[in-house]
C-alpha cells in the first residue's frame, strides 16, 4: 500500500517538526467473540486522541495507520473528510498549529498473522484471546499514531471488552472495570511513562493468571514492590509451570537492579504466553509476551527450560536497553538487541542455576551469527536501515548474536566495571530519550579510557567474520619455539579486527582426558600474532585460539590440532572447549573444507558422550542439516542410515528418562527410513514396542507421526486419529503439517494453494503447511514447485502482510532442488528484477547463498571418494 513503508528521512522530517505530548487510546474489543459476517473482515473500533505539538506553526505532516474505514478525523476541532485525507495507511495533517490535537475514529481489522491485534480462537473450548504484536510498526494497525521509535509520549488506554475477561495492558488499571453500556466492561489503565509505539500492548480474554510479588529495599532507601503476574490460555494452565517463571523473573530483577542501580521503570510486571505468536518474546513494559510454546505440554529436556530462561531474561534487559532508552531510528536496532541477547547470557550465569549459558551461547547462538556474517546480505551491527521493510529483516543474527558476541569481546577489552558503570550512565543520562551509537560510544570512553572509536570501527560499523588459526614451532625437545595466530577475512569483507583472546593448550592425559595446561591471554591484531608467553611450553595435542570464547571469530586448527580433534574430541574435559570444538568443526563442514560425512562421524562417535544437552541437541540439528544439504547425493541414503543407527544407538544407551534419551528418541524420529526402523517407531507409537524410561507423550507422539507420515507409513485416518487425542490448538498444528507432509502430488499441490493461492490460513497454519509440504527427503514431489516458486513471489510479496510474505519466500525456496539449474533459475530471477522491493531481494539472495553453499559442501564431501 502507498505510504505504508515508512523511510527514514520521513521519519527523521516528522520527528524534526512534531513532539508529542500524549495519547489517549480507546479499543472497543466487545466483537472478537461475535458471529463472523459473511465475507467480511472482523474489525473493532479504535477511538485516538493525539495531543502534539509542531515547531513550524503551518506545516504539514502526516498521523499512521492502518485500517479498513475511518469514521471521522478531527484536526483542532476541525472536521476532515477521511474520504480525503485517508489513504489507507496515512492521515495527512495540513495546517498544523504550535499546539494540536487530532481525533481519530476507526474501524481496525483483527488479525491473523501475529501483526497488530490478533485474535485466536481456541478449539479446544470455543474461547477466543487477543494480544497485540507491533515490532517494528504494527501498532499503526490498531490505533491512528506517529509510527517511529524517537516521538515518544505516555498513552492511556481503555479497553471495553465482554464481561469476565482478564485485560492488561502496559501499566496498572486504574480502579475496577466499569460496566459498560451494551454490555461487557471498560478498563482504563493509568498512564505509562514516556514510551515509543511499538512497545504499547493490550492482552485480552479470559486468560489464566498466577499471581506473586518482587519485593526488595534498596540501600538509596527506595523501597520495591513489583507485581508479578504469569498469564496463558486456560486450556494451557494445567501445563504453566508459574512457580519456575517467577523465579527466574525474581533472580533476574535481583541482578539487574543490582547491576544497573537503576530501578525498574515500569510499576507492575505481567508475562503472557500467546497462541500463535510470530516471535520467540517482546520486551513491551510491563506486559510481556512470549509465544505460548514456552508452556511445555510434554516432556522437554533441560535446554528448553534454559531456553526459556534465557528469553525471560533477554525481554527484561530491554526494560532499561530497548524501553528506558530506546534507538532512535533502526539503524540502532543493536542498542537494545544485542545488549539483551548478551545480558540474557550474562545474566543467566551469574544469577541463576543455568550455569552453562555461555556454553549454550557459544554453540547455538553464536552459529546463527556465523551463517548471517557470511550472507552476502550481512551488514555492520550497525546498519543502514532504509525503511520499515528493512528493519523487518534486521532482526537477524548480525543484530542479535553477533552484536551479543562483539559486547563480549567489548566487556574483555574494557573490563566488567567499566562495562557496567557506562550502562549505569547511560541509563541516568538517556532516561526515557533516544540515543543513538555516538552516545554509546561517549559513556564507553568515560568509564574505560580506552579508544572506542577505533574499536567501533571495526567491530559495530564492519561486517565480515575472521578466521584465527594457531602455527606451532617446536624444538626437537617438543619445546615450542614460536607460537603465532594468523588471521584472514574473506575477500568480500578484508577487514582484520583487533582480538582479545584466551589461547589454551591442550594435551592428552594418561587416562585419555584432553585437558588444559598452558593458558595466555592477549590481544591479536593484523595478519600475524606471536604469543611469546606460550613459548617454552611442551609441545600441544591440541590449540584452541580463542579458549573460553573471548572474541567473535572462526576457529581454525593447525594439523596436529585437527587430527587430535578427530580421535579425541569427546576427552575434551572441558565443556566450553568441547562446545568449541564442535563449533569449530562445524564451520569447517559448512565452509567446504571438512566432507560432511566426516562430521557426520564425528558425531556418530562423539555425541554420544556428551554431557550438556544443549550440545547434543545442537549436534543433532546440525547433523540433520549436513544429511539435508551438504552430504553428495549418492551417498545421502547410506548417509541417513548410519545416522539412524546411531540414533537408535544412542537412544538405547542413554539413561532411561534423562533429557539425553529424549534428545535421541527424537534424533532418530527425524532419520528413520528403514522398514525396521519406522516399525520401531509404529511400535512405540501403539504402545507394542516399549524403550525403558521413555515416555510417549503428546508432543512426542505428534513427533514419531510426522515422521512415519512423510515415510509413507502413516495415513490421514491415523492423522484424524491422533488428532482425536489432541483436539487442542496445538493438535490442530501438529495435524495440518502432517496433513501437508504426506508423500502424494496431491496433498503438495494443496499444500502450496493454501499457502500461496490463499491467505485463509493464520501465521501459525501457514508456518506449519511449509514444514510439513517441505520435507527434505520428498524432493521428487517438491521438484514441480521449483519454477512456479519463481513466478509466484513478487505477487505474494506485494499482497500479503510482511510476516506472511518472509514465511512463504524463505520457506517455499526450492533448496531442496539442490542442482546448479536451481542456482542458475535464482540468478536468473534477481538478475531480472533488480527493481523488485529490497526486502524480497535479500530473502532470495540468502537463499540462493544457501543453495550455493550447499552444492559446495556437496563437492567437497564427493571428493573424499575421488
Amino acid at each position: 500500500m502507498p505510504g505504508e513503508n515508512l523511510s527514514r528521512e520521513e521519519a527523521r522530517a516528522r520527528a524534526e517538526i512534531l513532539s508529542v505530548e500524549r495519547y489517549d487510546v480507546a479499543l472497543d474489543v466487545r466483537s472478537a467473540t461475535a458471529p463472523a459476517e459473511d465475507g467480511g473482515e472482523r474489525t473493532f473500533r479504535s477511538t485516538t486522541v493525539i495531543e502534539f505539538r509542531c515547531s513550524r506553526p503551518g506545516a504539514s505532516s502526516f498521523a499512521d495507520l492502518l485500517a479498513p474505514s475511518v469514521a471521522s478525523v478531527r484536526l483542532n476541532g476541525r472536521e476532515l473528510d477521511p474520504a480525503a485525507v485517508f489513504d489507507g495507511a496515512r492521515i495527512a495533517l495540513d495546517g498544523l498549529a504550535e499546539r494540536n490535537t487530532l481525533v481519530v475514529d476507526a474501524w481496525c481489522a483483527y488479525s491473523r498473522t501475529g501483526e497488530g491485534l490478533h485474535r485466536f480462537e481456541d478449539p479446544e473450548d470455543g474461547e477466543v484471546y487477543l494480544y497485540t504484536q507491533y515490532e517494528p510498526a504494527d501498532s499503526r494497525r490498531v490505533f491512528a499514531n506517529f509510527e517511529q521509535p524517537d516521538l515518544k509520549a505516555p498513552f492511556t488506554f481503555q479497553v471495553t471488552a465482554p464481561e469476565g475477561w482478564t485485560v492488561l495492558s502496559n501499566s496498572a488499571a486504574e480502579g475496577e472495570p466499569e460496566p459498560a453500556e451494551g454490555g461487557g466492561a471498560t478498563v482504563r489503565f493509568l498512564p505509562t511513562q514516556p514510551i515509543s509505539t511499538y512497545i504499547t500492548a493490550v492482552v485480552a480474554g479470559p486468560y489464566h493468571v498466577e499471581e506473586d510479588h518482587y519485593a526488595r529495599n534498596r540501600p538509596d532507601s527506595l523501597a520495591l514492590d513489583i507485581p508479578l503476574r504469569v498469564l496463558c490460555r486456560r486450556s494451557l494452565a494445567r501445563h504453566l509451570d508459574a512457580d519456575e517463571i517467577f523465579e527466574v523473573t525474581k533472580q533476574g530483577l535481583d541482578f539487574f537492579h543490582d547491576v544497573f542501580d537503576y530501578p525498574y521503570p515500569f510499576g507492575k510486571y505481567d508475562q503472557a504466553f500467546v497462541p500463535e505468536y510470530n516471535l520467540g518474546a517482546m520486551e513491551n513494559p510491563g506486559c510481556v509476551t512470549f509465544r505460548e510454546e514456552f508452556v511445555f505440554r510434554g516432556k522437554v529436556t533441560r535446554a528448553s527450560y534454559e531456553h526459556r530462561a534465557n528469553v525471560v531474561l533477554h525481554e527484561m534487559t530491554h526494560m532499561w536497553f530497548g524501553d528506558l532508552v530506546t534507538m532512535r531510528w533502526w539503524d540502532d536496532l543493536w542498542l537494545k538487541e544485542s545488549f539483551a541477547d548478551f545480558m540474557g547470557s550474562f545474566s543467566q550465569v551469574e544469577a541463576t542455576k543455568y550455569a552453562e549459558g555461555w556454553i549454550t551461547f557459544a554453540n547455538r547462538r553464536k552459529a546463527w551469527a556465523y551463517r548471517a556474517d557470511q550472507l552476502p546480505s550481512t551488514h555492520p551491527v550497525v546498519a543502514d536501515i532504509r525503511d520499515l521493510e528493512d528493519a523487518k529483516l534486521n532482526f537477524d543474527g548480525i543484530t542479535y548474536s553477533k552484536g551479543a558476541s562483539v559486547l563480549k569481546q567489548l566487556v574483555a577489552y574494557v573490563g566488567r566495571e567499566a562495562f557496567l558503570e557506562a550502562a549505569r550512565r547511560y541509563f541516568k543520562r538517556h532516561a526515557y530519550g533516544n540515543t543513538t551509537l555516538a552516545d554509546l560510544l561517549s559513556v564507553l570512553g568515560e568509564t574505560s579510557g580506552r579508544d572506542m572509536a577505533g574499536w567501533s570501527a571495526a567491530w559495530l560499523e564492519t561486517a565480515g567474520v575472521n578466521s584465527l588459526t594457531p602455527r606451532v614451532l617446536t624444538d626437537e625437545s617438543g619445546r615450542i619455539t614460536e607460537l603465532t595466530v594468523e588471521q584472514t577475512a574473506e575477500a568480500t569483507h578484508p577487514r582484520l579486527r583487533p582480538h582479545r583472546v584466551a589461547i589454551g593448550l591442550y594435551r592428552v592425559g594418561a587416562d585419555g582426558a584432553v585437558e588444559r595446561y598452558a593458558r595466555a591471554e592477549t590481544d591479536v591484531a593484523g595478519p600475524v600474532t606471536a604469543v611469546g608467553e606460550l613459548s617454552g611450553q611442551e609441545r600441544p595435542d591440541l590449540v584452541l585460539v580463542n579458549d573460553e570464547d573471548l572474541t567473535y571469530c572462526k576457529m581454525r586448527f593447525d594439523a596436529a590440532s585437527l587430527a587430535t580433534v578427530g580421535e579425541r574430541l569427546g576427552d575434551i574435559a572441558d565443556p566450553l572447549a568441547r562446545a568449541l570444538t564442535w563449533s569449530a568443526v562445524w564451520n569447517l563442514t559448512r565452509d567446504a573444507l571438512m566432507p560432511a560425512r566426516d562430521y557426520l562421524r564425528l558425531v556418530l562417535r562423539f555425541a554420544g558422550r556428551e554431557s550438556d544437552i544443549g550440545v547434543l541437541q545442537s549436534l543433532h540439528l546440525q547433523a540433520r542439516s549436513a544429511l539435508t544439504h551438504y552430504v553428495a547425493p549418492q551417498a545421502r541414503e547410506e548417509a541417513r542410515r548410519e545416522l539412524a543407527e546411531g540414533a537408535l544407538r544412542g537412544l538405547r544407551e542413554a539413561a532411561p528418562g534423562s533429557g539425553h534419551q529424549l534428545a535421541w528418541a527424537r534424533f532418530f524420529a527425524a532419520v528413520a527410513s528403514s522398514r525396521e526402523d519406522l516399525g520401531l517407531l509404529r511400535g512405540l507409537l501403539e504402545g507394542s514396542a516399549v524403550i525403558d524410561g521413555l515416555d510417549v507423550d503428546q508432543e512426542l507422539r505428534w513427533t514419531f507421526l510426522e515422521s512415519l507420515t512423510a515415510e509413507g507409513a502413516a495415513d490421514a485416518d491415523d492423522i484424524a486419529a491422533e488428532r482425536a487425542r489432541d483436539d487442542t490448538a496445538s493438535g490442530h498444528r501438529h495435524q495440518v503439517r502432517c496433513l501437508a507432509a504426506r508423500p502424494s502430488a496431491a496433498v503438495k499441490a494443496a499444500a502450496w494453494a493454501d499457502v500461496v493461492d490463499s491467505d485463509a490460513l493464520s501465521n501459525a497454519l501457514v508456518e506449519a503447511t511449509i514444514a510439513g509440504f517441505a520435507q527434505p527427503g520428498q524432493r521428487e514431489l517438491t521438484a514441480p514447485y521449483a519454477a512456479p516458486y519463481f513466478e509466484v513471489i513478487e505477487r505474494v510479496w506485494a499482497t500479503r502482510s510482511i510476516e506472511i510474505g518472509m514465511h512463504v519466500v524463505r520457506g517455499l525456496f526450492p533448496s531442496a532442488q539442490d542442482r546448479p539449474e536451481t542456482l542458475a533459475a535464482a540468478d536468473a530471477w534477481l538478475a531480472s528484477h533488480e527493481k523488485a522491493a529490497p526486502a524480497l531481494r535479500r530473502l532470495v539472495l540468502e537463499a540462493r547463498d544457501d543453495l550455493a553453499r550447499a552444492l559446495r559442501a556437496q563437492e567437497c564431501d564427493g571428493a573424499r571418494e575421488r
